[in-house]
């Protein structure tokens, strides 16, 4: 493994790097509140089979960084693509198979969606992760309202405080809630936080959960995007959806399915939370080396 970095546009993105690298690109995205270990026992599993798997810190996270003071500290799905896209671009990736659960779940959903041309196949957490923002005040079952509760408290300035004061306890605090099966120790937990010391953590975290209640406006930048994702766009690329039969934030998405339109499989991992590769590093591995035989006819 070798941690290296690559300049954007608007980031200096951060990365962990497995395997050869001539190998066939696979880039695996973290969630809120995770960081780049959510891959470290995965992604050499995936580099053993021939793959240059590429795990970035998300904008906000670890060692990445804005390159201007200026650039609105955007949270916001698009944003994520964008960033995803970019780093890409700035390796020389053509195509790639692209990967995660939660917010680089969202990326790569996004990606996938809007420029099919680039991707290989997807494994997703928790499947069709691109969000319906024009539907946002629609209400959802009491058990699903009270899981959320963390976005609620975003909304307001009581909530950005709680979080700025306290990340590793909010953190602590979903890990716990979201992957009731999943008895993480200390270090565990004390590897991945280190990552939410990053100077625009918060002002990225808090965006994000206002953005996609349509609370608060998006960076101009990614103003068309968002149009795009608007439309719910369908997702045409060979897709292995998974979701974990414990997780505490999401009840499950078979209802997704009308959303792929090429090949789709959906897996559930069972007594698996919402952090599914860390949680279940094997078959989150196995899953992409099946898509990668998939995708290959």
């Amino acid at each position: 493994m070798q941690a290296k970095s690559v300049t954007t546009a608007v980031l200096d993105i951060a990365y962990r790097e497995y395997g050869p690298s001539d190998g066939w690109p696979c880039i695996l995205g973290h969630g809120f509140p995770y960081d780049v270990h959510a891959y470290t026992e995965t992604a050499p599993v995936i580099a053993q089979a021939g793959a240059r798997v590429l795990v970035p810190w998300l904008r906000g996270y670890g060692p990445t960084r804005f390159r201007s003071p200026s650039t609105l500290r955007s949270g916001e799905q698009a944003a994520l693509g964008a960033d995803l896209l970019a780093f890409m671009n700035a390796l020389g990736i053509e195509r790639a198979l692209v990967g995660g659960y939660d917010w680089g779940g969202r990326a790569a959903c996004v990606v996938s969606a809007l420029h099919p041309e680039r991707v290989v196949g997807l494994v997703s957490g928790n499947s069709y992760n691109i969000q319906n923002i024009a539907r946002s005040m629609e209400p959802a079952s009491p058990p699903e309202e009270a899981a959320l509760w963390y976005q609620y408290l975003f909304h307001n300035e009581r909530g950005r405080r709680a979080l700025e004061r306290n990340r590793a306890g909010f953190a602590r605090q979903l890990w716990t809630m979201w992957s009731p099966t999943w008895a993480f120790d200390e270090a565990t937990f004390a590897r991945s936080a280190a990552s939410f010391d990053n100077p625009d953590f918060v002002d990225v975290v808090i965006h994000s959960y206002r953005h996609r209640y349509a609370l608060v406006e998006g960076d101009p930048a990614y103003a068309g995007l968002e149009q795009r994702l608007a439309a719910q766009p369908p997702i045409r690329v060979p897709t292995i959806a998974i979701d974990g039969d414990s997780d505490g934030v999401n009840p499950g998405t078979a209802h997704h399915i009308s959303k792929f339109e090429n090949f789709f499989e959906r897996r559930v991992f069972p007594d698996a939370g919402h952090n599914l590769p860390q949680e279940r590093p094997a078959e989150w591995a196995q899953a992409v080396l099946d898509l990668r035989k998939v995708a290959a006819g």
